[in-house]
């Protein structure tokens, strides 16, 4: 345990950062098996909807500074890559 204040507000601060982080990271991760759940349904309009839901939960996830803008591209291009193999079956 630290004995400086500063030190200690560090650990209070990191608690906070990481359950934020954390739930966060979770919900990405939720919505993103919801798309791939939708996908093997095949059904086109669920999974542009689940599609839709996933593009706001990871960029919310950008706006707390949970993921890197990058990352989010990245997620974001695969979720829809998957979706646009089902609408062109």
């Amino acid at each position: 345990m630290p004995n400086i204040k500063s030190a200690k507000k560090r650990v209070l601060v990191a608690e906070r950062n990481r359950v934020r982080n954390r739930t966060w990271k979770s919900a990405v991760r939720t919505v993103r098996n919801n798309v791939a759940d939708a996908v093997k349904s095949t059904s086109a309009k669920d999974a542009k909807a689940a599609l839709s839901q996933a593009y706001e939960v990871i960029d919310k996830a950008v706006a707390k500074g949970v993921l890197h803008k990058n990352a989010a591209a990245r997620r974001k291009s695969r979720l829809a890559t998957k979706v646009q193999t089902l609408s062109a079956k």
